[in-house]
């Protein structure tokens, strides 16, 4: 059996599409949004847990900290200690709150039902 013809199912309207109007500047997240195939990708947001927010701030500032200790470590051999120290101090909190809610299990905060 051959098949003629394929008619469309669908009917087309006389509403046609707009497009936006040029005259406007386009930002920058503009052109992100109108570029994205998914517009999810630049809407989507992560939920992370309190602890491991803190643990990474914690790293961070720690590293920083550390290496401006260092940088300073010739001519001002103080604070860079202080800074080493702190650097140092921060960057184990950091380790801490970000490896405690998967180390103990009955923190606050920690789901141990599954959904």
């Amino acid at each position: 059996m051959r098949i003629n013809t394929i008619t469309p199912s669908f009917k087309q309207s006389a509403v046609s599409i707009q497009t936006p109007q040029k005259s406007q500047k386009e930002s920058i997240l503009d052109k992100f949004h109108t570029a994205t195939k998914n517009s999810a990708d630049m809407t989507d947001t992560i939920v992370v847990p309190r602890t491991i927010f803190k643990g990474y701030l914690g790293i961070m500032t720690g590293t920083t900290l550390l290496t401006a200790g260092g940088l300073l470590s010739q001519k001002f051999s103080k604070t860079s200690k202080v800074l080493s120290i702190a650097g140092l101090g921060t960057s184990l909190y950091g380790t801490y709150a970000f490896v405690r809610p998967f180390i103990i299990k009955d923190t606050p905060g920690v789901e141990t039902k599954k959904v």
